[in-house]
């Protein structure tokens, strides 16, 4: 017997709605598990800003009483404002390997959003683009990261039997990092700095950068993103927000900042330590002894790091600045003993950003897909 429940919108509840994965993925050893507080916030009005302009409901699905799968719907009103078009997103998507019950989820998915008035269906995506996004049709067999979905392969063919069919593809990249600077790094970046008056900004002090350019970052991230499938533009309360959580985490030593004469931020690149191997070894929780594993994670040995944002101004796109950024961050990785460095999800038709790997050992390693169905 198959069950669908909604999923009320309490901590306890949404728990058991974020615990399911952790569960159906024991013993995977490519799964990387969220932290489970982050996402219980993620998926609570008080916790997420974004609810100013996004609605959603939960469904978990029970097999013969027990849990067998789960399922967010989301209507991001802003976006859809944006782009005149009806659609709710589907994310957070979890199930056994059981058509009944992903077609059971995805029908909740669907009857919820032609209540109110959508006409088609999009996903995996979150609120917005800070959220994981996009289902996982290749590199199973790859580490998952802290910022990106992992799942089965099995998924691909659930969705593609229900009539969901591509709609966009992201695509990721590992680095190895370099003994030095790429000598190509090294002469574009010094002709671009003269070029264009443009400096590299450093910070020591957490409060300072967060005072001084703390508003200006996500709003370059704004400006940066603001053609790219589906990007949701980061309101004020959303930045506060982020600023408040993200930028007291980062090792500044790994944020790099690039500005006119003037002080204006143009560039921005920031890593953040791998902390997949920490998160794995946490199960996703700060207790009792998962704080230990997260804070080894940020101030361990690690051999890896994440590029989370490499953001550049629409001004200054196709004109050499992430050479500035590489040339400053390179020897940071090389001093904290990273030999890789690996991408976030880059839309598979992004060559703007794609090229800045060129002079990098690189190789693609992943692949995502958004899938779209007509309701």
């Amino acid at each position: 017997m198959i069950e669908i429940k909604e999923v009320r919108s309490t901590k306890a509840e949404l728990r058991k709605f974020t615990e399911f994965q952790i569960d159906l993925y024991e013993g995977n050893p490519y799964y990387v598990p969220p932290l489970v507080s982050d996402d219980i916030d993620t998926l609570r009005p008080e916790g997420n800003p974004a609810f100013d302009f996004c609605e959603s409901a939960y469904y978990m699905a029970y097999r013969d009483g027990k849990p067998a799968g789960r399922v967010a719907a989301i209507i991001n009103h802003q976006i859809n404002r944006d782009y005149r078009q009806n659609i709710v997103r589907f994310g957070f998507l979890d199930f056994i390997d059981d058509h009944e019950i992903s077609a059971a989820l995805m029908n909740a998915v669907e009857e919820w959003g032609r209540s109110k008035g959508m006409t088609k269906a999009v996903g995996p995506l979150g609120f917005t683009d800070l959220d994981r996004e996009g289902l996982l049709v290749e590199g199973f067999e790859e580490l998952s990261t802290m910022a990106t979905n992992y799942n089965y392969p099995y998924y691909q063919t659930h969705l593609e039997k229900l009539g969901y069919r591509k709609e966009s593809d992201w695509v990721e990249f590992m680095m190895e990092v370099p003994d030095k600077v790429p000598e190509r790094y090294d002469r574009i970046a010094d002709i671009v700095k003269k070029k264009y008056d443009l400096k590299v900004l450093k910070y020591d002090n957490r409060k300072r950068i967060k005072a001084e350019y703390g508003h200006a970052i996500f709003r370059l991230v704004n400006d940066a993103y603001k053609d790219l499938y589906q990007y949701s533009r980061l309101t004020e309360r959303q930045i506060d927000h982020y600023i408040s959580i993200y930028l007291n985490l980062l090792n500044l030593d790994l944020v790099t900042l690039v500005v006119e004469k003037t002080g204006r931020l143009i560039g921005l690149g920031i890593a953040l330590p791998s902390m997949s191997v920490a998160l794995r070894k946490s199960k996703g929780r700060y207790f009792p002894f998962g704080w230990y594993w997260l804070l080894k994670g940020l101030r361990g040995k690690n051999d890896r790091v994440d590029l989370l944002l490499v953001a550049v101004h629409p001004d200054y796109q196709n004109k050499g600045v992430n050479a500035l950024m590489f040339q400053d961050l390179v020897p940071q990785f090389i001093k904290y003993g990273y030999r890789y460095a690996e991408s976030n999800p880059e839309m598979e038709t992004n060559s703007k950003v794609q090229s800045q790997w060129q002079y990098f050992n690189t190789r693609q390693h992943r692949r995502r897909r958004s899938y779209s169905k007509k309701l």
